[in-house]
């Protein structure tokens, strides 16, 4: 590429001379960030689903280096999506570094953000090198779990620390809202407008840009073009598009719900090594979880069916669900997003679904690293006297078996406790619960 191409390139994305657009600070992600960098040396890698925010994290990151003084010629942002770039190989990587060191004339060592970087072919050894050789802090997003774990662990063995994001928490939502909640007269006459974005954020989902537009769903039917044809199709060379299509709104249209790969296989008639591989796939990319079933025996939880959930409630509206009809299975897609955030800051914890062999089932099964610590139901309405009395059923089936005292009911608007036999079962709104989960002391 011409130098001026890159040098033009490179100017629109960084602050040299103006002030990018940063968006809505997500201040949990920026903190973590900001640590990571200050305290190691590594590559930082950001991870995550496509449009979940790691682009203007990144600005973020680099607004606040230069607002707590590092010179915006020490900054460089990279963003290999950037249509301009007509090739995408380590020489671009290098034109691009030679390009900023003429323009910018860094005076210490450069703080270097590149964005999307798996479009970059054998970007890995150009990045091995500039840390071997200490010239410049990396911090480098993609979008793809597989592209930043297992190729950087071979490549960056001890050289990498990774950070993934997710889409908007509900208390992020609240503040993309505009809406700030905290201490018991932060909610005070507020519950019926929490409630209402609650429904809001269940429906339409938690993408960022999805949160602050009207136009919710034709935004998050082009997520999933751009997630199919860049992230599955192309990255994985898949020629079975129709089965790859099928098998995606399969999943979303069945969050919370237990599968196998037979089921699925012979639901869509297709081969179920063909399902495995590509909800792998799915995986890689964040567009699905599978939870296993909980068992101290390894070969059980791989034999038994998985449930699977999807990484935004908005796609599975868009893709699959009718809303009102699922409400209580997406509001259990939500309560696993939330702990599935706490697993990845914390890998010692272990997430699972339990089921017995008399099909009593509880939604999760929090173990840490010795002991089962709490076990979480999802009940949207509780108000039938036979539907508390099997939720609470199985939580004790479930609480006597893993040697557990205390469990949580997750509801619309139920709050309150109960002690059967001893143990003890708090009932908590999903709104409140969720908000405990994010630090946010509302009581």
């Amino acid at each position: 590429m011409d130098k001026n191409e890159i040098k033009a390139i490179l100017k629109d994305w960084n602050d040299w001379e103006g002030q990018q657009d940063i968006g809505t600070v997500r201040s949990a992600y920026l903190d973590r960030l900001e640590s990571l960098i200050a305290g190691s040396n590594q590559v930082i890698t950001i991870t995550g689903p496509r449009r979940a925010g790691k682009t203007y994290l990144m600005r973020q990151m680099a607004r606040r280096l230069s607002d707590k003084g590092i010179r915006k010629e020490n900054i460089l942002f990279v963003n290999f999506e950037d249509p301009r770039f007509s090739s995408l190989d380590t020489k671009v990587l290098a034109q691009v570094y030679d390009v900023y060191k003429g323009f910018s004339s860094p005076t210490d060592t450069p703080y270097i953000f590149l964005d999307e970087i798996q479009e970059v072919t054998g970007w890995e050894k150009w990045v091995r090198t500039m840390h071997e050789l200490r010239k410049a802090k990396l911090i480098v997003s993609g979008s793809n779990a597989q592209l930043l774990s297992r190729e950087l662990g071979t490549l960056l063995t001890g050289r990498h620390i990774d950070l993934t994001v997710f889409p908007l928490s509900f208390a992020e939502y609240l503040t993309f809202n505009k809406m700030e909640v905290n201490g018991a007269f932060g909610v005070l006459g507020k519950t019926a407008e929490i409630d209402g974005l609650l429904h809001k954020y269940i429906e339409a989902g938690s993408f960022p840009e999805v949160a602050l537009s009207v136009k919710k769903t034709e935004i998050l039917l082009n997520y999933f073009d751009d997630l199919l044809t860049k992230d599955l199709l192309k990255r994985f060379r898949i020629r079975k598009t129709p089965v790859m299509k099928a098998l995606i709104k399969y999943y979303l249209s069945n969050a919370a719900n237990l599968v196998s790969f037979t089921s699925v296989g012979k639901s869509l008639q297709a081969n179920p090594h063909t399902i495995e591989k590509f909800s792998g796939y799915l995986e890689d990319v964040y567009l699905i979880f599978l939870l296993k079933r909980f068992s101290y025996k390894v070969k059980e939880q791989e034999k038994s069916p998985r449930k699977i959930y999807g990484i935004d409630t908005g796609l599975c509206n868009s893709l699959g669900f009718r809303f009102s009809e699922n409400i209580g299975r997406l509001a259990e897609n939500i309560v696993f997003l939330i702990l599935k955030r706490k697993q990845i800051l914390n890998p010692q914890i272990e997430l699972f679904y339990w089921k017995n062999v008399q099909h009593h089932e509880v939604d999760f099964v929090i173990k840490g690293r010795l002991d089962v610590t709490s076990l979480i139901q999802v009940c949207w309405n509780m108000r039938d006297e036979k539907t508390k009395n099997r939720e609470l059923r199985s939580l004790q089936k479930a609480m006597k078996e893993l040697k557990v005292d205390k469990a949580t009911i997750i509801t619309e608007d139920e709050e309150g406790e109960e002690k059967p036999n001893g143990f003890t079962v708090k009932t908590v709104p999903l709104w409140k619960w969720l908000l405990a989960e994010e630090g946010v002391v509302i009581s």
